[in-house]
């Protein structure tokens, strides 16, 4: 008998829940990785079962490969990829490796919560860079670490996700991005590319990524397979200088137990070599976009006057700017009375900050539900005006 849920998220009864940045449980491919697994175990059979390569399988670093080269239009070594357990694994390795506790550590702000908390993990002194509609702003940064090298304190990284932010939405357009690449290059800073969103776009295609404009170096780019195929895969990749992902499998975990999550690698090399990735993705785009389109309107009927969105290109959320005077914390337990729950701006925020926002996640819900979370979004703010 099952005595624990068998998934890391939890819905309460009567609340629509926007704070889950999931993918839709009914668009998750079962029967496409059904057959994905069945053809990577006809093919490989035991090879997918043993002990794999510390870079992960040859298949899928193929098949990477291409399609980065397709989509990018830029060149890629199989010396630059890695397979890693998706992000949060990846982010944490690298902190692991090449950080030290008590560096600084750069953070775009706002951004992704759980990240924070990896970097927080490996006690690193945390320093926000704020953002804003244009992304991450490259002349506060440049001021940072100019006052940074001043008290010569080292700095380890910079982590962002310029690419559908999370949970902005916001991208960074291409002069921000090369003009950050070219800092970077400068200064010798590593910047940590996050990049889970760039295939989901609604509008048009985002711009080049960070990597693609500074393959050399010193860019790290992170790509996971949870948004675009299955979270539970726990699938995703590294792309960096060839010495940095030596300096990855290297490593006493991977010597250990050889590549991260080998039998999943092989089924995704599968399900993408059998076309079925890019079926997904055009079901993704489609479907989200009218979950994205159906919150942005209910919204606009629904709020009060002094609340604003950023529609967002791609991505998961939308970040909602309440009226002046509403913190997003105190709004909070008003709103889940009322049968709506979110995720408050102040988890995004390294330092402070984030009061008047939240975040909505519109992905994991279905359109009739979209329309009735605005609605009592909108009664609950409505009703604390009204006291």
């Amino acid at each position: 008998m099952r005595t624990q849920p068998d998934t890391q998220f939890s819905l309460r009864p009567g609340i629509v829940e926007f704070r889950w940045g999931h993918p839709a449980l009914d668009l998750l491919p079962v029967d496409g990785l059904r057959r994905a697994a069945h053809a990577a175990l006809d093919r490989d059979g035991p090879l997918a079962l043993s002990y794999g390569p510390e870079r992960g399988p040859a298949c899928l670093i193929e098949q990477l490969q291409a399609r980065w080269e397709r989509q990018q239009s830029t060149s890629l070594s199989p010396e630059q990829i890695m397979i890693t357990g998706s992000t949060s694994q990846g982010l944490d390795m690298l902190c692991t490796l090449l950080t030290r506790p008590g560096d600084v550590a750069l953070v775009e702000s706002p951004t992704y919560h759980l990240a924070l908390r990896i970097l927080r993990d490996h006690q690193l002194e945390l320093v926000p860079i704020p953002a804003d509609d244009g992304g991450l702003q490259v002349d506060v940064l440049a001021e940072v670490l100019t006052a940074l090298e001043r008290r010569k304190r080292r700095v380890s990284l910079l982590y962002l996700v310029p690419t559908y932010n999370n949970p902005t939405g916001v991208t960074m357009g291409v002069e921000r991005r090369t003009a950050l690449t070219g800092l970077a290059q400068r200064e010798g800073l590593l910047i940590l590319e996050d990049d889970p969103y760039s295939e989901l776009w609604y509008d048009n295609p985002p711009p080049p990524s960070l990597y693609s404009l500074s393959p050399a170096g010193p860019v790290v780019h992170l790509g996971t397979f949870s948004k675009v195929l299955a979270p539970g895969l726990r699938l995703g990749w590294m792309l960096a200088a060839p010495e940095i992902v030596h300096r990855c499998t290297s490593s006493g975990m991977l010597e250990s137990g050889g590549g991260v999550n080998h039998l999943m690698a092989h089924v995704a090399a599968a399900f993408i070599e059998l076309g079925l990735l890019d079926r997904q993705v055009d079901l993704l785009r489609s479907t989200y976009r009218q979950r994205r389109d159906r919150l942005l309107d209910g919204l606009a009927r629904h709020l009060p006057e002094g609340c604003h969105c950023i529609r967002p290109g791609g991505g998961f959320f939308v970040w909602l700017r309440l009226p002046p005077g509403v913190n997003s914390d105190a709004l909070l337990p008003i709103a889940e009375a009322a049968g709506v729950s979110y995720v408050p701006g102040t988890r995004f925020c390294a330092a402070g900050g984030g009061e008047q926002h939240c975040r909505l996640g519109f992905t994991f819900l279905r359109l009739p539900d979209l329309e009735e979370g605005a609605r009592r979004l909108g009664n609950a703010l409505h009703g604390r005006q009204a006291g």
